[in-house]
């Protein structure tokens, strides 16, 4: 499938950070973004946490996070590690002991949050007891748990204090010879989120973790989390991301390992749909037909682009960088591969048509599906296109006419040249 994942464009050079293990995964360094998300059921429980951590595995998280808040807790990560298929991550907020409690449970990374966890100490004491197990520790700055002393200095919660909660952390951490660390500065507000970050980026050198704190259910979680989440990977800055959102956690899963095969950080595992957003031209209910392409072809989990396109005058044309698509006119869909037609189906039989195109590409690869291709698959293709034209105009977009009216405009001759 490498011929599939075909990268077009570069972001920014991503910055280079330490690189840290969290058991088996590598983050920070040239290691690839990872994805995170975080268990909601209680972590006691320990089969019920073991479900939702393999579902959040197969969705694409690389780490889940788990919370331990009490001694329970503790003992359900005892039973939960050995049987996980990803590291885990002790989610600690008040109590040191339950960080040292984590940590003899045999989890692969702690998470501190500085404005809660205070006494410098007990921060010691875990870096120290963490070091010793060469398990490494997420210092979690939040600014809605900003230590008051912070808040007060800076005048709010802003990037400065937020950077300022992480380097007092860090000192702490230095004093007993701790560094196998990451950050995260992580808000509400995606503005403030952005600019923390990238101060943190020119601050540290350690990984940072990424996420948009609280960012509510979707759609508007997803909108922000990805605003901010996407516009520093743009910039070449984050180790690691999380979207926060007020759902089910897989869906944070899902939508980290999307963000990052949408921005060519990570190889695509799954579909990639994309689809014309319809207008006039359209010869089928485009959004229906992508939902019926959508749900079919997702749980294969098959890692190409697919195209819907609704007119077969542009539609193929398009869409020619995607894998495989399908474009619909005069009640027949084209079936195209790259841009080259390869059958043309029944309207009716479109969507089952792709899905079996889509598993024969998949085993075969595109040359074979390529070769392939009905004969008389373009020819016939030509025909309808030439119908529509006749049907709707020549010029489907109007663009000869717009191209008199430039002219006249400029005073230039409305002849064709």
């Amino acid at each position: 499938m490498e011929a599939m994942a075909r990268d077009r464009g570069t972001l920014a050079r991503r910055r280079r950070t330490r690189r840290i293990q969290v058991g088996t995964v590598p983050v920070g360094g040239d290691a690839p973004v990872t994805v995170q998300s975080m268990t909601t059921t209680k972590t006691a429980d320990a089969e019920a946490t073991l479900t939702q951590i393999y579902a959040l595995a197969a969705a694409g998280a690389d780490l889940v996070r788990c919370t331990c808040n009490e001694e329970a807790a503790a003992e359900g990560l005892a039973r939960i590690i050995p049987r996980s298929p990803v590291p885990i991550i002790a989610d600690i907020h008040f109590h040191h002991e339950m960080a040292l409690a984590a940590l003899e449970a045999g989890v692969q990374g702690l998470r501190l949050n500085p404005g809660n966890l205070r006494k410098a100490h007990e921060i010691k004491l875990v870096a120290s007891e963490a070091k010793d197990r060469g398990v490494p520790i997420r210092i979690g700055v939040n600014a809605g748990s900003l230590h008051p002393d912070l808040y007060k200095r800076f005048g709010g919660a802003t990037p400065e204090a937020l950077v300022e909660s992480a380097r007092m952390e860090l000192a702490y951490f230095a004093d007993v010879g701790f560094e196998d660390v990451k950050i995260s500065v992580k808000a509400s507000s995606v503005p403030l989120m952005i600019e923390s970050y990238r101060l943190a980026s020119e601050t540290f050198d350690h990984p940072l973790h990424l996420g948009v704190t609280e960012a509510g259910p979707p759609p508007a979680g997803l909108i922000k989390g990805t605003a901010g989440i996407a516009t520093l990977l743009a910039e070449g800055i984050g180790d690691t991301i999380r979207y926060s959102l007020t759902a089910d956690p897989v869906e944070e899963a899902r939508a980290g390992r999307r963000l990052l095969e949408a921005l060519g950080l990570r190889e695509r595992k799954g579909l990639d749909l994309i689809a014309c957003p319809s207008c006039g031209r359209a010869e089928v209910d485009v959004i229906a037909v992508a939902a019926a392409v959508q749900e079919a072809l997702e749980s294969r989990h098959l890692p190409i682009q697919v195209a819907v396109m609704g007119c077969v005058v542009n539609g193929p044309g398009e869409a020619r960088e995607a894998d495989l698509g399908i474009a619909a006119g005069r009640r027949k869909g084209h079936l195209f591969i790259r841009g080259k037609i390869v059958r043309v189906v029944p309207e009716e039989d479109m969507v089952a048509e792709l899905v079996a195109e889509a598993e024969r590409l998949v085993a075969e690869g595109v040359d074979a599906r390529l070769a392939a291709a009905d004969e008389g698959a373009e020819a016939a293709a030509a025909a309808d296109r030439r119908d529509l034209l006749q049907a709707k105009g020549t010029d489907a977009n109007a663009s000869e006419a717009k191209v008199a009216l430039i002219r006249k405009r400029f005073g230039g001759d409305t002849a064709s040249d």
